[in-house]
């Protein structure tokens, strides 16, 4: 009997992280440096044959938009054809909340009401990081990518 897991997906910057989470604890995790659009596939069969998938959740933004658009496209075809429950949360979840590198010395930035763009002359450390726990409550079901965000210019 295959083990039933949630899968999470962030695919904002490399390397991709996917976890595999069973009673929302971090079982296992996959790296890759590959490029979404041609590693996803790949890993995503290795896992429906190892796991039986509950529910599928990514970040949805903000980030790489190509990124975005592949991981959404992908995971909302898996989600059809599988049957398998899609969800998303925006990516400050998987980064302590701290700025996202828009372009040049535009980042994204959380604030209480809104996600918008902010000039920063000094770069902060990021990183996206895998919840050892995970917490439902994070995620919607509106899992649509994060298009609203103002423009970067």
């Amino acid at each position: 009997m295959l083990k039933r897991v949630d899968v999470v997906l962030v695919a904002l910057s490399s390397p991709i992280q996917i976890g595999m989470y069973e009673d929302q604890k971090l079982i296992h995790t996959i790296k890759s440096e590959e490029k979404s659009s041609e590693v996803l596939p790949k890993i995503y069969k290795e896992i429906l044959e190892q796991y039986e998938v509950k529910n599928l959740f990514y970040a949805n933004g903000p980030g790489s938009f190509m990124a975005i658009k592949v991981a959404y496209i992908f995971l909302k075809s898996l989600s059809v054809l599988k049957k398998i429950p899609l969800f998303a949360t925006d990516a400050f979840y998987f980064n302590k909340n701290q700025p996202i590198k828009a372009i040049g010395k535009l980042f994204f930035v959380k604030l209480p009401t809104e996600i918008k763009t902010q000039k920063l002359e000094i770069v902060p450390d990021m990183e996206f990081k895998l919840h050892d726990v995970l917490d439902y409550k994070e995620f919607s079901t509106i899992a649509t990518p994060l298009y609203g965000i103002g423009a970067v210019g």
